[in-house]
């Protein structure tokens, strides 16, 4: 959510350096931006809602008027800048192969954002059922926005798609129900879908960076304006981790000290820290039903904002529309990383393509083109198109998830051992102390407290860490392919009332491997790539609805339901599993005690000791799906 809204804000001279070398397209940035201009007329509108609420609109329509075009829309709470019939974007449509098929463009800021008008509510409740027109939510406003479109735009051929993401995925997914007949195709990606499970909460623990970052900027107004309001304070600190330990100090002191009560979206995460009716109303997966037309959700591997939204989301989809065409495409990208140029990199890890103008020109090319300009021959893409990691190839399945994978059990050992063999001893167990006064950090570079690049990250930062306990298996004999989503059941025990616990998934490299980028400095003997993870408030851990303390030293079960891979661990390599009780600052500090962690004070943050068991009658375990 943060890092997109910045990403909007530098698009166009991103895309000015990026595309002077991506060698599958023939345009430069200067000839796409030149082509926008000479051969689209750009107007702006303002659309009135069913409520009376107008919606600025803004609508790049082709000047071909020997022709008939579809609609493609994008509804953001991001702005639609630049404003001005007389300014244009640089770029228009999902990606450049498109750009010449001449779409109607449109873009929409959505009620109560930026120029429209209206109250903005974050991820606006749905209403299945509307009785009167005061009664609006998302779906409601994007049918009366497609009605007005093609009534009133001349020569479009009255088939429209829409797309966007991170905020625009969730808009686009609540659109997909509003049952407008000429909306033909949706593309939700990286949606935002739960808030209490991507953006402002994972599994009850405070995504304090993202969030204390992001709302610095995305603030409320009392009218419409085309004019960025200032921030609230300034953040001067390069070292987002003892920015946030030393100077944030306590989750308590970001809106004590820092918001003070000016800005109503971040406060709300204060107001309602479980997971009550305020988050379960905007939660949009129940309501995605009686869609009608073909969908597309795609996502990255190593989206660090919205995993939870984007498998989620289409596996909703698949659940409640079993009879429609829903497509799935996952790449190894951070978040929005398909729109970019290249996709090749993250950080260290290299995945031998480029692999976003693949997608862009193979797959979201095809699906709308087809859908909405000609679909009288079958669609040649298949249910789910997915990047290998591990041997980086791009692989088709026709069911999601995969058939042919097997559920299996990976087991904690004594002495850091992990095997797919049941423990058979009668006491066993491995202990950490953990100190919030000094959490572990989320990441060994310098950066402002919240990077994609953690996603893949070396973890021998923390393996090096007393409280961070480590299990691997032995060098693999054989190539091994997890698919599907990962859970862990934990058998674990505390000194506190409450705690943490962080579960890592972690590619170990052979000894002898070697780095062949001659500019990257990055040492992969024994390289220890993160591949994924997941954090639990210990008191959610059975009813994210009603908080529980832990009796301590008393062993509990503790699940934690880690989002989807397809990874393969190729021989000679290892599976490693990280325990912890601190991910810093990604996540905000647990004080270890049973309360409202939004008002803990600095001398509430105590050590606890905590205690993974692995011994018969409590075996920790992870449950895996194995592609064979």
């Amino acid at each position: 959510m943060k890092k997109l809204l910045l990403l909007f804000l530098l698009l166009p001279s991103a895309l000015a350096t990026a595309q002077k070398t991506d060698s599958p397209y023939q345009f430069t940035f200067s000839q796409d931006s030149a082509y926008v201009r000479d051969n689209y007329t750009k107007t702006e509108v303002m659309i009135a809602m069913r409520d009376g609420i107008k919606l600025y609109t803004q609508i790049y329509a082709p000047k071909d008027l020997t022709k008939k075009f579809p609609i493609l829309m994008q509804r953001t709470p991001y702005t639609c800048q630049p404003y001005g019939i007389d300014k244009f974007k640089k770029q228009i449509s999902p990606n450049k192969f498109m750009l010449r098929e001449n779409y109607i463009v449109v873009y929409q800021d959505v009620r109560g954002r930026w120029a429209s008008e209206g109250k903005f509510v974050e991820m606006t409740p749905h209403i299945d059922n509307k009785k009167v027109k005061t009664e609006i939510d998302e779906a409601s406003d994007t049918y009366d926005t497609i009605d007005w479109l093609t009534k009133n735009i001349k020569n479009n051929n009255g088939k429209v798609g829409q797309w966007g993401i991170s905020y625009p995925g969730f808009f686009t997914s609540a659109g997909s129900v509003s049952e407008h007949p000429a909306l033909k195709a949706s593309s939700p990606q990286a949606p935002m879908a739960d808030l209490w499970r991507d953006d402002a909460f994972h599994n009850g623990a405070f995504m304090i960076a993202a969030n204390f970052g992001f709302y610095n900027y995305f603030q409320d107004r009392e009218k419409p304006t085309t004019t960025r309001p200032p921030v609230y304070f300034e953040t001067n600190n390069p070292d987002g981790y003892d920015y946030y330990l030393n100077e944030v100090k306590t989750t308590k002191n970001s809106e004590d000290g820092f918001y003070k009560g000016r800005n109503a979206f971040y406060h709300e995460n204060f107001d309602h820290p479980n997971y009550d009716e305020h988050w379960k109303k905007r939660n949009i997966l129940p309501h995605l039903k009686n869609i009608k037309h073909a969908v597309m959700v795609v996502g990255g591997w190593y989206d660090e904002q919205d995993l939870y939204g984007t498998f989620n989301t289409y596996k909703t989809i698949e659940k409640q529309n079993p009879s429609i065409k829903n497509i799935f495409v996952v790449g190894p990208w951070d978040h929005g990383g398909w729109a970019g140029s290249s996709g090749q990199k993250l950080a260290n890890v290299d995945f031998g393509s480029k692999v976003s103008p693949f997608y862009q020109e193979n797959i979201e090319t095809k699906f709308f083109h087809h859908y909405l300009f000609d679909d009288s021959k079958p669609l040649d893409l298949p249910e789910a198109t997915l990047f290998e990691t591990g041997t980086n190839k791009w692989r088709s399945f026709d069911t999601y998830p995969a058939k042919g994978t097997i559920e299996k059990s990976l087991y904690f050992q004594p002495n850091g051992k992990l095997s797919f063999d049941v423990p058979n001893i009668d006491n066993g167990s491995t202990e950490y102390i953990s100190d919030p006064n000094k959490p572990v950090p989320f990441s060994s570079k310098i950066n402002d407290g919240f990077s994609s690049e953690y996603m893949v990250e070396d973890q021998r930062f923390a393996y090096a860490r007393p409280d961070v306990i480590s299990f691997q298996t032995d060098a693999l004999e054989k190539n091994i392919t997890f698919s599907g989503q990962i859970k862990a059941f934990l058998k674990v025990s505390t000194t506190g009332t409450d705690a943490d616990w962080m579960v890592k998934v972690i590619d170990v490299y052979p000894q002898n491997e070697e780095n062949t980028d001659k500019k990257s400095d990055a040492v992969f003997g024994n390289y220890q790539q993160l591949v994924r993870s997941e954090i639990i408030r210990g008191k959610y851990r059975n009813d994210a609805s009603k908080p529980e303390p832990f009796v301590p030293n008393q062993v509990t079960d503790v699940n934690v339901e880690l989002q989807d891979v397809l990874h393969t661990f190729k021989k000679g390599h290892k599976i490693m599993v990280q325990i912890q009780s601190s991910c810093f600052p990604w996540a905000d500090r647990n004080p270890q005690k049973f309360m409202d962690i939004f008002k803990a004070e600095p001398a509430d943050y105590q050590k606890a000791t905590q205690k993974l068991y692995h011994q018969k009658g409590a075996e920790s375990h992870l449950k895996i799906g194995v592609l064979e």
